[in-house]
């Protein structure tokens, strides 16, 4: 089997314990998910031959910021030319959080902070869609996902297709073509996993600093055990495809 490509805009501690969560749902040994770091905005070139699929994980950047870094100027210019060789062969791919705003961007829909959603556990649906889609196999139409997102697409992209919403975010998953998804909520995360996320971004505007004890006693007693199957679900379309 080809290995997994995780690209991350998180930095140190927050990158490492990313790799370490999107490998142990994805059911991959480390070194079957390798790294790509681009919070310098500097975007190597990605030979998509060389790996069974590609997932972007989330971080500090919105898709939907009026006036973004130069970094992040830079490697979305990178990613949208990764776009359009993924969306062209249907590549297996997983964005999530920012996958979400980077991928409506991408298709031309529309990114905003309506539908933001402060650190918690929440109840997701899978539409009809969802249900019947080999990502949410096993999975309860029901379950509980793990947010914590400034922004979200406003309505869902033009030829996406609605797998999952919830009450106060209607876009919470959606596929393109047959192998390419995006994910609202965070499906590497348990709440061991969320609580070092809490600490870590305690000051960048998630939430008040005063309330990081409180929604680490909340973290505490979410079990998010059904949104994780999702990665170990993408990583069997990768590699069965």
């Amino acid at each position: 089997m080809k290995p997994f490509l995780l690209i991350q805009s998180r930095e140190d501690i927050a990158s490492d314990d990313e790799h370490k969560s999107f490998a142990k749902f994805c059911d991959l040994k480390p070194n079957q998910l390798v790294r790509c770091r681009i919070e310098t905005g500097v975007v190597p070139d990605i030979n998509l031959d060389d790996y069974s699929g590609i997932i972007l994980g989330g971080g500090p950047w919105n898709a939907s910021n009026p006036k973004k870094t130069p970094p992040q100027i830079s490697a979305e210019k990178s990613l949208f030319k990764l776009l359009n060789e993924i969306v062209a062969r249907d590549f297996p791919f997983l964005g999530a959080c920012y996958g979400v705003g980077l991928l409506t961007n991408y298709l031309g829909g529309s990114v905003g902070k309506k539908y933001g959603e402060p650190v918690s556990g929440v109840s997701i649906t899978l539409t009809a869609e969802g249900r019947n889609d080999p990502i949410t196999a096993d999975m309860t139409e029901t379950f509980t996902g793990i947010v914590g997102h400034k922004e979200a697409a406003d309505s869902l992209p033009n030829g996406a297709v609605l797998l999952a919403t919830s009450a106060a975010c209607p876009v919470q998953m959606f596929r393109v073509r047959n192998n390419i998804y995006a994910t609202q909520f965070h499906p590497e995360l348990d709440s061991p996993a969320l609580i070092l996320r809490i600490k870590i971004y305690k000051n960048h505007g998630y939430f008040a600093p005063e309330e990081t004890d409180e929604l680490i006693a909340m973290a505490e007693k979410i079990d998010a055990t059904e949104s994780t199957k999702i990665l170990k679900n993408f990583v069997k379309l990768a590699t069965n495809r």
